[in-house]
C-alpha cells in the first residue's frame, strides 16, 4: 500500500517572500521589485536589470551581500523612471548612469562616446560621492 500523495502547497509569491524576509523594514522599492517579479517573472526582471535571477532572489530574501543601493538604483531607473542630470549626457535614467560609470572604468578607443565618458565619469560629483561611500 503506497502513501497518500502529499497535498500541493501554494507557491509563495515574491511579495510574500520579501515581506517575510524584510518584515516592517521592507523598503518601498523592494516591494515594487517583488510586485514586478510577480507580474512578469524573476528571470525577466533580472534580465532587464542585467543581473542574474540569483541576485534578485537574494535581494527579495534580504540576503544580498553586494551593494543593495546599486540594485535599488538599477530598479529605480529601469522600472520607476528615476532620472539624474549627467554633466556629459544630460538627463538619463539612473541605471544608464550606473552602466556608463561601470564602462568608464576601462578605456576603449573604438567608440567616441565611450572615450568621452571615460574622461567625464571620473570627474562627475555623483561618481566621486558614491566611490567615497565604499
Amino acid at each position: 500500500m503506497s502513501a497518500a500523495p502529499k497535498a500541493l502547497t501554494p507557491k509563495e509569491s515574491p511579495l510574500d517572500i520579501a515581506r517575510a524576509a524584510w518584515g516592517d523594514a521592507l523598503p518601498t522599492w523592494v516591494e515594487a521589485l517583488a510586485v514586478e517579479c510577480a507580474r512578469s517573472s524573476q528571470k525577466a526582471v533580472a534580465a532587464r536589470l542585467n543581473r542574474s535571477g540569483a541576485v534578485i532572489s537574494t535581494v527579495l530574501r534580504n540576503k544580498y551581500e553586494g551593494s543593495v543601493s546599486a540594485i535599488e538604483e538599477l530598479f529605480m531607473g529601469a522600472y520607476l523612471n528615476m532620472r539624474i542630470d549627467c554633466p556629459a549626457l544630460g538627463e538619463l535614467p539612473v541605471n544608464e548612469c550606473q552602466e556608463w560609470r561601470r564602462k568608464a572604468r576601462s578605456f576603449a578607443s573604438g567608440n567616441p562616446l565611450r572615450v568621452s565618458m571615460f574622461r567625464a565619469c571620473p570627474a562627475c560629483p555623483r561618481n566621486k560621492s558614491e566611490d567615497s561611500n565604499g
